[in-house]
């Protein structure tokens, strides 16, 4: 009887080490995690950035119109448009979102449309079905071009001059 309490607590003692481990390695992850996010949303690029995201380095613009509204062109709220001004719009289904999309399809905090200097960029952010810069699903931010169809779900929308 005495080995068998023996072998019970070094069990005990053993699986309380692993469950801390396993805490300290949660909180390690989203601490890093949180991190990373902050400095990512902070200021321009970094020349880090830069080589793996040359796209997003300031560019001397053309001389081509820029975009100065949202305009949802398929699904429930087509006609509505959206004035763009230099702050990011949320997209999804979340009441908090810029523009509240009636669509299935769409995840509560979809993707987001953020500009850059003279252009407007486009990011999903972890949602379910996806986002779809002109039929290409995203994989990072992208810039988007006048005229060209950012797809979530059933809704369709584009920047116009």
């Amino acid at each position: 009887m005495n080995d068998l309490s023996l072998t019970v607590t070094i069990l005990r003692f053993g699986f309380l080490i692993l469950m801390w481990v396993m805490v300290f390695s949660v909180v390690a992850a989203m601490r890093r995690d949180l991190v990373i996010g902050r400095k990512a949303k902070v200021g321009a690029p970094t020349a880090r950035q830069a080589r793996r995201h040359p796209e997003l380095v300031e560019q001397p613009a053309p001389a081509k119109a820029q975009a100065r509204e949202l305009v949802v062109t398929e699904g429930p709220l087509t006609g509505t448009t959206l004035e763009l001004s230099g702050t990011p719009i949320l997209l999804g289904r979340a009441q908090e979102a810029t523009l509240v999309l009636e669509d299935d399809y769409a995840s509560g905090r979809h993707a987001r449309l953020f500009p850059q200097g003279t252009r407007w960029f486009i990011e999903d952010l972890g949602s379910t079905n996806g986002t779809y810069l002109g039929g290409t699903q995203l994989t990072r931010a992208l810039p988007v071009e006048l005229g060209v169809p950012v797809r979530i779900g059933k809704t369709v929308i584009e920047l116009r001059p």
